[in-house]
């Protein structure tokens, strides 16, 4: 496959629409793909015939898109690092720019949405989610950080679910995206033609998107995880800055329900991610959630990730789940109490100016 065809980046008035086109990787982006798809939101965005972005993936293919070149990022990590910066810087000037893009972005979420697939989808106004949805945050997993802007958008869902997606990287599934706030709205797979076609017809005769996105809105059903109950224990266990102590809360929790119950669950997951990258993803939820310049945040999201892709913690990460599979990885800390402050305030110290990251220059 050519590098121009892994996004297909095509005018159909008054869309324009992107479709991720790397099935051999569940659609997760590359420099090039994130290239061409800054080219088509600029040429785009000052376009008359435009009036939406359509994200979508090649039809017949899984997934939406499952995240980033982490085989690269590694490799990059363990030399200078120069590529797997160049890909983070750029793949956060996209987040922005679709984040701050002067038209409504609607993304299809028909599939595994992942790292690099929630920084394209969850920054637009509209986010579709199908039967075949798995939203998730997986990277503490890999000692990496739920980053694309995920310091942003995680910590201003409601109550703690940002804090809890964000260190146990758990998956939801479209009924509790929907729930959560992360989908928009839900369309079944088989009427996502019909869907794009009934938004182009709309879009044509001036209407309103938001208006007609609610008119092939579907139910999704009731949440699966996501219950009141569950919703009320994640805000009390994950209302903490400091992961050791919601840990203690998970810890009581336990001690009162049992080894069957949803905190056990919760402590097992924990226990397999990276200590040290727990204790990072929560600090930046909550450095994140106090900010109020989206750029700002990505800004310290950059210096964070510049830092981890050099780390052994992260290598041995990748070594474990990615490379070798044998899910045992062997962590620098054998807890998250044993991790020193120090060591997570350090990831997040900015970075030189010359350095620095700055959204696209428009």
């Amino acid at each position: 496959m050519s590098e121009q065809n892994e996004v297909f980046c095509r005018l159909e008035a008054p869309l324009g629409r992107l479709t991720l086109n790397r099935p051999s990787a569940l659609h997760a982006l590359n420099f090039n793909m994130c290239k061409l798809m800054i080219d088509a939101l600029l040429a785009w965005r000052s376009d008359d015939a435009v009036k939406a972005i359509w994200i979508d993936h090649q039809p017949e293919t899984r997934g939406f898109c499952a995240g980033g070149d982490i085989r690269m990022l590694s490799e990059s990590g363990q030399s200078d690092g120069v590529e797997a910066c160049a890909f983070f810087r750029l793949e956060y000037q996209l987040n922005h720019l679709l984040k701050t893009y002067p038209k409504p972005v609607i993304a299809v979420m028909d599939g595994v949405t992942m790292g690099g697939g929630v920084g394209i989808s969850v920054h637009g106004a509209f986010r579709i989610a199908t039967e075949n949805t798995v939203f998730a945050m997986p990277e503490t997993g890999i000692a990496l950080m739920p980053d694309v802007g995920g310091g942003w958008f995680l910590p201003r869902l409601d109550g703690e679910l940002g804090a809890w997606l964000a260190m146990t990287g758990n998956r939801l599934k479209a009924a509790d995206s929907f729930a959560a706030g992360i989908a928009t709205h839900y369309v079944t797979t088989d009427q996502i033609d019909a869907a794009h076609a009934f938004i182009t017809e709309g879009l044509s005769a001036d209407k309103n998107t938001a208006d007609l996105l609610d008119e092939i809105h579907q139910d999704p059903g009731a949440p699966v995880q996501l219950n009141k109950e569950t919703r009320t224990t994640i805000d009390a266990c994950f209302a903490s800055n400091r992961a050791e102590e919601i840990v203690a809360n998970l810890e009581d929790e336990k001690s009162k329900h049992g080894d069957e119950s949803w905190a056990s669950k919760q402590l097992t997951t924990l226990a397999t991610k990276s200590p040290q990258s727990v204790k990072v993803a929560l600090k930046q939820i909550r450095l994140g959630g106090a900010m109020s310049d989206f750029a700002d945040n990505m800004a310290m999201e950059y210096a964070a990730v510049s830092r981890i892709v050099m780390d052994a913690e992260f290598h041995e990460g990748v070594r474990a789940v990615i490379l070798d599979k044998d899910n045992d990885p062997k962590w620098r800390y054998a807890s998250i109490a044993d991790v020193p402050d120090a060591d997570i305030d350090t990831v997040f110290d900015p970075l030189p100016a010359d350095q620095a990251w700055a959204p696209l220059d428009m």
